[in-house]
């Protein structure tokens, strides 16, 4: 059988998870060492090989090597949806993911000293609704103010699903200066597979490409928030959900990440779950209609949490 370097024999080594599994051993192997902002210090690689999971079957890419924080997930997930950049409101549904960046330490520090703390300026959510709006405070009402364009993407899928420009962007350089931390998770393009018979659906797609990719903590988030959204818009599209590919730039491993990545690449992947939605489109209505109540997962066995600081 296969065997995974500074892993064991493989019974299934067609699984996906290896992709990323294989990505660390490479990183810790081979990656360089550099010098970070956070000043933890990592090993990197520029431009890996993409990573590509499939989605259907309503199939979720949830790591199973160790647990996913899947309610972080879906919170964080609808928290951008919605197009909020107050930090507080994660912290107050127990996601906590945000608290680094959004403290009055940490803000203070890059320079945000006018902001409250948990104001996190003009990131994801405000850029994926209110793309080239003037961002005042998180508290600030922006109601048709900018380029919503995450419905722009939902219309094209809908009406012209062979659209070259279904494109969904967080970076906006106008706006860098005014976020606590500028998007890692840059844009993503999708591309629907159109029906080729009358009885079956269209097929959504997502590419996204990201420019600081954390390995240990950050990737299996990424993930499985990509693969959520894009279950989410096919679902209200008529579509059924495709493959997520992952495209990463600065692909790196925090030094105090090794120890702790080197258990999990002796573990054996386990198979994804499968999301269940528990109400129907018509009850959703669209993409502002999601709840977290609205996400069923079966199946996810993982095995046991890995502990890894997050570096700010």
């Amino acid at each position: 059988m296969p065997t995974a370097t500074n892993g064991p024999p493989r019974s299934n080594p067609d699984h996906e998870e290896y992709q990323y599994l294989d990505l660390i051993s490479r990183i810790i192997n081979t990656g360089q060492i550099r010098p970070d902002r956070t000043g933890t210090g990592t090993l990197a690689l520029f431009a890996p090989p993409s990573l590509r999971f499939s989605l259907e079957n309503n199939t979720l890419p949830l790591l199973t090597t160790k647990r996913v924080f899947l309610r972080g997930v879906v919170e964080e997930l609808l928290w951008f949806v919605s197009g909020c950049t107050d930090g507080k409101v994660l912290s107050s549904k127990g996601v906590n993911i945000w608290d680094g960046n959004g403290s009055r330490e940490y803000l203070d520090k890059v320079g945000l000293n006018h902001r409250r703390a948990g104001d996190l300026g003009p990131v994801y959510g405000f850029q994926w609704r209110h793309f080239g709006a003037e961002y005042g405070t998180c508290q600030d009402d922006y109601e048709g103010k900018g380029v919503d364009q995450l419905m722009d993407v939902i219309n094209k899928i809908k009406n012209n699903p062979t659209d070259r420009r279904i494109v969904l962007s967080a970076w906006n350089p106008k706006d860098l200066p005014l976020m606590a931390l500028p998007p890692c998770h840059m844009f993503c393009q999708f591309f629907v597979t159109l029906a080729e018979t009358p009885s079956s659906r269209p097929k959504l797609s997502c590419l996204m490409y990201q420019r600081s990719c954390d390995l240990g903590l950050g990737v299996p988030f990424n993930i499985a928030s990509y693969a959520l959204l894009t279950h989410m818009i096919a679902y209200i599209t008529g579509c059924d959900a495709h493959e997520f590919i992952l495209q990463m730039g600065d692909a790196h491993v925090y030094a105090d990440h090794v120890e702790p990545l080197k258990i999990q690449l002796q573990r054996e992947p386990r198979q994804f779950p499968k999301l269940v939605w528990n109400r129907s489109v018509e009850d959703i209505g669209s993409i502002d209609g999601f709840t977290t109540d609205d996400f069923g997962v079966e199946g996810y066995k993982p095995m046991g949490k890995i502990e890894m600081k997050m570096s700010a």
